[in-house]
């Protein structure tokens, strides 16, 4: 790894070439950036093997740094994951092109027709933690709505995500597209993060990928305009006609599918008619898994931990929940209110009007019914990948995919047309 000088020049240096990149690439075809990722997925399925070796050495920077299990798992990479990325790739390759496209069209009484179209945003800086894969999956949404990106990945997946980025260059090339329009920052120096936050010459918009830490740090200090959310607090409410197969099902998926990732379940809350017989099965099928049980009330059977209030409203990340009865759906959307992150929260009923009522009354970026949160993902949202899940409420929600990279812009045509 190369040691830069200047931290300020070498950034200003991405950001000028960025700039100039996705002024090109704004009005490439939808053939040419299809083409690129199609050639991006090729390259790294046929470098598989260097990734992964890359990868080993990120691996042993992270066991160094003390990672915790589940940030472990999310930087490992091994031929599934990366046939993952292949797959993620292909699939925004094949999705329709965003860029021109028409939202809105209508004629006015002065002769004027207006069309509100699709265009891409330009700059985006993607500042990302651990999971290499990001590498390509951000990448390939930028390109495909026609935008430049500078990346920034973590420090301990340095060496994966290089090894990506040059793939993802190499399909650049393939398509005679501008090189500097996916870049990667080239150094682990913490300085290149502040100064990407402050680069508004250059960058138009910053999405943020990580833990608490990361995301509260950017939103803190940047000068850029923010796609964010600050935690996946993710909550099953388990009511009184939820189904006893669909609820151990759904619940030991959305908590141990994945302990890491943002869609884990992180808080089981049980209607208290039925805490005591499906609730407490629904509990020691969690412990006979594995997991740590934090629980309150009639829940707090033989083998969990006494829940205390710093349960509530926390992220573990790990092979941990939460887990308290409430008294009605209206107490568990309360507890949701107060202790949520408005990322993803589910119901597990069979009666529609509550889950009408969930869905209603809670505004959480993505809510889900007898569905595992696990599922709180762009590619299995169809987007083939996403950069991201915004919980916020202005442009971007939820999963951020090539359509939500873009902003809009108004076609007004007339014929010698004047106002009088």
């Amino acid at each position: 790894m190369k040691d830069f000088d200047s931290i300020p020049a070498l950034m200003a240096d991405l950001g000028a070439r960025a700039k100039a990149a996705s002024s090109e690439l704004a009005f490439a075809s939808a053939e040419r950036k299809h083409a690129a990722l199609i050639a991006a997925a090729d390259a790294v399925w046929a470098r598989r093997a260097e990734i992964i070796e890359a990868n080993k050495k990120d691996l042993e920077f992270g066991r160094e740094k003390g990672l915790s299990p589940a940030m472990m798992d999310r930087l490992k990479l091994d031929e599934a994951r990366v046939q993952g990325m292949v797959d993620g790739l292909l699939t925004v390759a094949d999705q329709a092109d965003p860029v021109g496209e028409v939202l809105s069209e209508w004629d006015m009484a002065s002769g004027l027709n207006i069309q509100r179209v699709r265009t891409p945003l330009g700059v985006i800086g993607v500042i990302y933690e651990s999971r290499p894969n990001v590498t390509a999956d951000a990448g390939a949404l930028c390109l495909k709505s026609g935008n430049a990106v500078i990346l920034r990945g973590g420090s301990e997946s340095f060496h994966s995500s290089s090894a990506i980025h040059a793939c993802l260059v190499e399909g650049l090339k393939a398509a005679n597209l501008p090189e500097d329009a996916i870049q990667l920052v080239p150094t682990r120096d913490r300085a290149a993060v502040q100064e990407l936050l402050r680069m508004t010459d250059y960058v138009d918009v910053i999405v943020p990928r990580g833990g608490k830490g990361l995301v509260g740090l950017v939103q803190r200090e940047a000068r850029v305009p923010v796609f964010a959310h600050l935690e996946g607090i993710v909550h099953i409410y388990v009511d009184k006609t939820a189904d006893m197969q669909k609820t151990l099902d759904v619940v030991l998926n959305a908590k141990t599918r994945r302990t890491g990732i943002c869609g884990a379940a992180e808080c089981l809350l049980i209607h208290e008619d039925i805490a005591e017989t499906l609730g407490q099965s629904v509990i020691q099928e969690l412990l006979a898994a594995g997991v740590e049980v934090h629980a309150e009330g009639s829940l707090a059977i033989e083998g969990t931990i006494d829940a205390t209030a710093e349960d509530w409203g926390k992220e573990f990340l790990d092979s941990i929940i939460a887990a308290k009865p409430v008294q009605d759906i209206d107490t568990a959307i309360a507890h949701i209110r107060q202790f949520g992150s408005n990322h993803t929260d589910c119901i597990i009923t069979e009666d529609q009007a509550a889950a009408d009522r969930f869905f209603e009354r809670l505004d959480s970026a993505i809510l889900m019914h007898n569905a595992s949160t696990q599922f709180a993902d762009g590619g299995e949202f169809g987007m083939g990948a996403e950069i991201g899940i915004a919980t916020g409420k202005m442009h971007a929600r939820g999963p951020v995919g090539a359509a939500q990279l873009t902003s809009f812009k108004y076609l007004v045509r007339g014929n010698g047309t004047v106002r009088s």
